[in-house]
């Protein structure tokens, strides 16, 4: 299902933040494409917001297979569209992913459904085609190959610590430290070939976070965005943690050490923020904006913030989607 929807609010958000390197504007229709995509649970649909028009945002509605969803990733060199179903316990696939956006595949959803192989799957991670779930309920880094017909399980890494959000930097994987403040890092992850247990190459406490859950990384702006839910319980005490240059700052703690707040971050968090439950966070690095699935404030919203954003700031970007658990960012000159 596709509708036309002007966003007053949405675009006014967004209008002012240009990159630093060019004049591309969400809104002004210089981007060829730009979207965001974003699952909920407790439903099977697929939310996609076009910004790619000047005047208004086209909200394409994907209905899939599954009944919860969580976490998912564009591979632009493929069109494809990978997701996680809760309720299938497995790796979802979408091809054709442009033409649905421009409304030529009709109500057909070209979707294939990988292995039943999780318990409780959270995150994915894409780098080239190779696909990385993390699953909470095993403790498990699942690592498929992209095939011509779907996916095929290529490897299963067991961790000792609850996982939830995951991000590819580079050829290292990182990953978010369910029920602490703590991510870890996998070196060269895709180099490992033999199952079973697998160990980071450190963890790291980020200091003035409670409880991590998203993670979002821009080599061309050199930032990183955690997420904080904070109480799982409470729909108003979440945060942003916003590093810039982290890898600097990250190699230079050690295995077990404290990334420290002052001089190395900033936190977005109060009551104007609307933060509580932030899930999940992508990045925009053309209009510097960061993108989160807040899933407990107001039952479920889409939220913005300038990457510059500090203290306890409104966001500039409220959208209501119900049960929000995930989002991914795509956009294309």
């Amino acid at each position: 299902m596709k509708k036309k929807i002007f966003a007053l609010a949405l675009f006014a958000a967004v209008m002012g933040f240009t990159s630093c390197s060019d004049d591309d504007e969400v809104v002004d229709g210089s981007f060829d494409r730009s979207e965001l995509y974003a699952t909920s649970n407790g439903s099977g649909n697929i939310t996609i917001y076009d910004f790619s028009d000047s005047d208004e945002v086209e909200v394409t509605t994907l209905t899939t297979s599954s009944n919860d969803n969580e976490g998912i990733q564009y591979n632009p060199s493929t069109d494809e569209l990978y997701f996680n179903s809760r309720s299938d316990f497995s790796l979802y696939r979408i091809g054709d992913v442009e033409d649905q956006i421009d409304g030529l595949s009709g109500a057909a959803i070209n979707e294939v459904q990988g292995s039943i192989d999780f318990d409780s799957p959270r995150a994915l991670a894409i780098s080239g085609n190779t696909i990385v779930v993390s699953d909470e309920g095993d403790d498990t880094l699942f690592v498929y190959d992209r095939t011509d017909t779907g996916v095929s399980l290529r490897n299963e890494f067991d961790v000792d610590f609850e996982l939830w959000g995951i991000e590819f930097v580079g050829n290292d994987l990182y990953a978010v430290v369910d029920q602490t403040n703590d991510i870890a890092i996998f070196n060269n992850f895709l180099s490992n070939s033999t199952n079973g247990n697998l160990e980071p190459t450190k963890r790291i406490t980020i200091e003035g976070l409670v409880r991590t859950h998203g993670i979002a990384y821009s080599a061309d702006d050199n930032v990183m965005i955690l997420t904080d839910i904070g109480d799982a319980g409470s729909d108003s005490d979440g945060g942003l943690h916003i590093i810039s240059d982290p890898l600097t700052k990250i190699n230079a703690v050690t295995d077990g050490g404290t990334l420290a707040v002052a001089n190395n971050q900033v936190r977005v968090a109060g009551a104007a923020t609307l933060l509580g439950n932030p899930v999940d966070v992508t990045y925009d690095d053309e209009t510097e904006t960061i993108f989160v699935a807040e899933k407990a404030n107001g039952g479920g919203r889409i939220l913005g913030f300038n990457v510059a954003a500090s203290g306890n700031e409104a966001p500039v970007i409220n959208n209501a989607l119900p049960g929000a658990s995930s989002v991914d960012f795509y956009s294309e000159d």
